[in-house]
């Protein structure tokens, strides 16, 4: 992963392949954000003047490139965009800073070493700067024969370096800031490279290890059921889903515990390592990015690491449900009936709707251990992204305060969210007359009925939360901001920074 440091030289003096500047946009004319002052004095004081003869404006995400002025150890200048100039008094929020550090880090992709420059004013500004430029620098390396090398001659690699300049190394603040920067983006990147990772490769049991061996590496406690243990406890959902496939299904338990947490948190995770629709086929042109299926049980794995490289004082506990959703002679057909973990009976009206059916069997396991909380995370329906959007992912929840907790929470993280209901009205769609209920209800409304199917797993006197990150899981267009194509690592930042709210005892 890119390296960070710190460091208290000015954005003239250290020796770097770029020196990135912000630039605003001004009322008329582009003006040159603070943290660049050391550069604009060695261009006489015409940084703007000369970036606006080169057509920039200071339009978010936009990157102008030009050689350094004498003074500068530099050999070139990267100005990107921040947008509107703030109001007085006010400075640029974290997200700006993000996605301009994120849009400049992937600008630098095969360099050495660049000095950002950005305006960062606190400790919290720097670890905005942090967390966006090691996210834009990532580049999926897997040099297995089967994923691409991130240093082919098509790509010459992420930038090696992010240098932040006029920081302060040695205050706890900025430190711890750099810190969290660095572990949570290991732990976005770790997400990232499962979600992109081919699903010959990454099948359940594949999953599986990769969490044992990152258990032991880190001191985290695993459960591993195989088919043959999950036949023996009940858990029919995840069976009934990867009874069609070679590649047996497991169920994932990786648990973080602190000796001084008073909060106890269960994360969910989506696990479908390939979904090909099972008997219900996806049409062609919707299977080529299904490998992505298994995007929620990346994020909560991810986060269980994330938590305890931080020493989070909670006690976490995810659970990974995976399997591979195939058609064959023995896959379940549409009409067959499901026991569940717990007892509950469902009809499977449409084998393109597993995601729930694993989610529950998890869902019902982890509400035994009376958490304070369960959070589910899966890319669940299609209906949710004709919602919202390719960005932002929908929240739902058994609780209206805990529902707007989350969505605070992923606003403050830098991911786009949304709160979504649970109208009573869906749930009459979803009886069946021959299980306690069906896998499917109401079409218009889907993503809200795949939530109220899943509410019906959550025990009574827990809080539950729901995010469909269906939408933002995978970037099937170009890179924007620190978002790279292909897998993204959502909904770990918000769940970080949910532990984190745990860990001081705040869950709304």
């Amino acid at each position: 992963m890119t390296v960070l440091t710190l460091s208290t030289s000015s954005a003239a003096a250290l020796r770097a392949d770029a020196v990135v500047v912000g630039v605003a946009k001004g009322a008329k004319s582009p003006v040159v954000a603070a943290g660049a002052e050391a550069v604009d004095k060695a261009f006489g004081g015409k940084l703007a003047a000369v970036l606006e003869t080169l057509g920039a404006t200071g339009a978010e995400g936009e990157v102008t490139k030009l050689p350094s002025a004498s003074g500068l150890k530099a050999p070139v200048v990267l100005a990107v965009g921040l947008g509107e100039v703030p109001a007085k008094g006010d400075g640029y929020d974290a997200e700006t800073l993000r996605r301009a550090a994120g849009v400049a880090s992937r600008a630098l992709s095969g360099s050495k070493k660049g000095a950002f420059a950005l305006p960062i004013e606190s400790a919290a500004d720097a670890g905005a700067v942090a967390e966006g430029a090691l996210l834009g620098a990532y580049a999926y390396d897997k040099g297995n024969g089967n994923g691409k090398n991130a240093k082919d001659k098509k790509n010459n690699g992420p930038l090696a370096e992010v240098a932040l300049v006029g920081t302060k190394p040695r205050d706890k603040e900025y430190k711890a800031a750099a810190e969290r920067a660095t572990a949570l983006v290991a732990e976005v990147n770790r997400a990232r490279d499962l979600i992109n990772t081919p699903s010959n490769v990454l099948t359940p049991a594949a999953f599986a290890a990769e969490a044992v061996a990152a258990a032991k590496e880190h001191g985290l406690k695993t459960e591993v059921l195989d088919e043959k243990a999950l036949k023996k406890g009940g858990y029919g959902g995840i069976l009934g889903v990867g009874q069609g496939s070679d590649a047996p299904p497991r169920l994932v338990r990786i648990a973080y515990t602190h000796p001084k947490a008073g909060k106890t948190l269960a994360l969910i995770g989506k696990g479908i390592t390939y979904d090909s629709g099972g008997i219900s086929l996806k049409p062609a042109g919707h299977n080529e990015t299904m490998k992505c299926d298994m995007s929620g049980a990346a994020a909560v794995f991810a986060t269980v690491v994330a938590a305890a490289k931080l020493g989070l004082r909670v006690n976490l506990t995810g659970w990974l449900a995976l399997a591979e959703n195939m058609p064959s002679g023995s896959a379940t057909r549409p009409g067959d009936v499901l026991s569940m973990y717990g007892g509950k009976t469902v009809e499977v009206l449409n084998t393109d709707a597993e995601g729930r059916l694993v989610l529950a069997d998890a869902i019902t396991r982890a509400g035994e251990e009376k958490p304070d909380a369960i959070v589910d995370v899966a890319t669940l329906t299609g209906a949710m992204v004709l919602a919202l959007g390719n960005r932002t992912f929908g929240i739902m929840s058994n609780d209206e305060a805990f529902r707007t907790t989350l969505h605070e929470i992923a606003e403050e993280a830098g991911e786009q969210s949304w709160p979504m209901p649970l109208p009573s009205d869906l749930r009459k769609s979803i009886d069946s007359p021959v299980a306690d209920l069906a896998n499917m209800g109401e079409r218009m409304g889907g993503g809200l009925v795949a939530g109220i199917f899943l509410k019906e797993f959550v025990a009574d006197g827990i809080t539950w939360g729901h995010l469909d990150i269906a939408g933002p899981a995978f970037n099937e267009s170009g890179p924007f901001g620190y978002t790279p194509k292909g897998g993204t690592g959502s909904a770990v930042r918000t769940l970080v920074r949910l532990a984190e709210r745990a860990a001081d005892g705040d869950l709304g």
